[in-house]
């Protein structure tokens, strides 16, 4: 906990300089310009969103619950996830935890999420690509060749690695764990996670369902040029689709690098600056591009935590009546 406010201190604490650095007052004008944008930017998001619950429901390999059901968790995830200080993963447990509830074998729902997980993970990789292939192709200024290449290379690492510790038996360690994880989740059982392992080998093994599933996130990341072209049209600029590609993808590949930090503050405002400078965007115009995804962001994610408080206190209801 300690940690995590060390991080939301220093996060906020560089939006802060940035915005002061760069002119607060403009900033803030930008900002009031690109509001008319924000509802198009949710019902866009909302698109994205059920795209990524899609991909999930495949990735777990079940046809119940409904749709809409992975879809509202999923939502949830994301609040969980994007708006309270645990590191991109406190979202996805509750995910599990939420599924489970709903009828799907506690294994299954956290193999599945796994899956998913790094599904997502490798489509943000090829996304990022995408990107750079684009920026290669438009930008006549490669100095940032070098930083983006180590980058590249760092990220696939860590991605290779994850998915050899996965196949090495990374999921069985819940399983031998399970006493000491049970003191910080007391609704952890044993039964809840015997063969996550064989399980997560099992939906491995279903080529047809990760290329699905590949494909239904690698469109959802690809949505976001989308709305930065909408909100830079706001702003009175007028960027091609190829900028607003490139934008979106290392802007989101700079976020997503930031994941310890709460929110990525500060780390997603820096990405958008340089990115957006490859293009000759002023940094003001690249902050007030971040602060109408923090806008939406909030717009989602609040409503999303109620909705999580909601269905536990219905649960706990229930429960007391029995």
């Amino acid at each position: 906990m300690k940690l995590a406010l060390l991080a939301i201190t220093l996060g906020g604490g560089a939006v802060i300089a940035l915005v002061s650095w760069f002119g607060a007052q403009a900033i803030g004008h930008e900002v009031r310009e690109v509001i008319w944008v924000i509802p198009l930017t949710l019902a866009l998001h909302a698109v994205q969103l059920y795209l990524s619950a899609i991909a999930w429901r495949i990735s777990v390999g079940q046809r119940r619950p409904r749709m809409i059901v992975y879809f509202r968790i999923r939502w949830i995830r994301e609040a969980v996830n994007s708006l309270l200080p645990v590191a991109q993963m406190g979202g996805n447990l509750v995910g599990i935890r939420m599924l489970t509830q709903r009828g799907v074998a506690g294994a299954l729902a956290g193999a599945g999420t796994t899956l998913d997980l790094t599904v997502e993970a490798f489509t943000q990789f090829a996304w990022t690509m995408i990107g750079i292939a684009t920026l290669a192709a438009i930008s006549s200024d490669q100095r940032w060749v070098p930083w983006v290449e180590g980058g590249l290379v760092t990220m696939l690492l860590g991605l290779i690695g994850f998915v050899i510790a996965q196949r090495a038996g990374l999921l069985r360690l819940i399983e031998a764990f399970i006493g000491r994880l049970q003191r910080v989740f007391p609704s952890l059982t044993m039964d809840s996670v015997r063969g996550l392992h064989s399980e997560l080998m099992r939906l491995q093994d279903n080529r047809r369902a990760l290329a699905q599933a590949f494909a239904v996130h690698l469109l959802a990341w690809a949505l976001g040029t989308l709305e930065v072209w909408l909100v830079l049209r706001a702003l009175g600029l007028q960027p091609m689709w190829s900028e607003a590609l490139a934008i979106e993808s290392l802007g989101m590949a700079a976020r997503s690098a930031g994941f310890v930090v709460p929110g990525a503050l500060g780390v997603q405002e820096a990405g958008f600056i340089l990115v957006c400078g490859l293009f000759h965007i002023h940094p003001d115009f690249a902050i007030a591009l971040s602060m109408a995804k923090r806008v939406r962001e909030l717009c989602v994610g609040i409503p999303g935590l109620i909705a999580w408080q909601v269905s536990e206190g219905k649960r706990i209801i229930r429960r007391n009546r029995v």
